[in-house]
């Protein structure tokens, strides 16, 4: 099996290939940055490469964009997205683009060596392996997103302005509506949202932090 590592921790980094090529795997290439993992890829075709999401130059999603990118222009090329954090919307972006040859596993929740190196030669031969934790943020993200989908034009901006922190007397001055009007908009938002009466929980926060996520 042949492997391009796309990690920007060099420990860790060195770990990968340490532990690759002494179970006899061949390590092409290893890169710091996403832009050095596609032209890695391009270079050496590897059959599987394991990316980080978030490396240089702003440590946010830089490594996950490359991978769809490799994704795009090398779909035979098996992808493990190895990191310690899901980013729901390009995770969601690179499973929509089909499973074959796909992983996403989460650094902390991978207890056994023998467990990274089973699911990268199941990626390696077009198998799809992902953590649970991963997969339950995808589907929580899709129904969040549902949701909102779900509420309309007024309501949205309804939300918005709750999100600002305003009160239903300003967003009735702000919208030009009354402010029982307000009441009903916030009232479906609830429904929508999914968000029933509770003596626990502030429901106008939780929309809010539905709004925002």
């Amino acid at each position: 099996m042949k492997v391009v590592i796309a990690e920007d921790s060099a420990v860790l980094r060195d770990g990968l290939e340490l532990l690759l090529t002494t179970r006899g795997h061949t390590v092409a290439a290893t890169v710091s940055t996403g832009d050095s993992l596609q032209s890695a890829v391009a270079t050496h075709t590897p059959d599987i490469a394991v990316v980080d999401v978030r490396m240089p130059p702003t440590f946010t999603d830089e490594g996950i964009r490359a991978a769809l990118d490799v994704r795009r222009a090398h779909p035979s090329v098996g992808l493990l997205v190895f990191s310690q954090h899901v980013e729901t919307r390009y995770a969601a972006e690179l499973l929509a683009g089909g499973t074959q040859g796909v992983g996403y596993l989460l650094k902390d929740r991978v207890a056994d060596t023998k467990d990274f190196l089973a699911a990268c030669e199941q990626i390696a031969s077009g198998g799809t392996v992902l953590d649970p934790e991963v997969v339950t943020q995808i589907l929580g993200a899709s129904r969040r997103a549902t949701n909102l989908a779900a509420l309309t034009t007024r309501e949205r901006e309804v939300l918005a302005l709750m999100a600002e922190g305003r009160t239903n007397t300003a967003i009735a001055r702000t919208l030009f509506i009354g402010d029982g009007s307000v009441e009903k908009h916030i009232s479906n938002i609830f429904a929508k949202l999914g968000l029933p009466p509770s003596e626990s929980d502030h429901r106008r926060v939780l929309a809010v932090l539905r709004y925002l996520s």
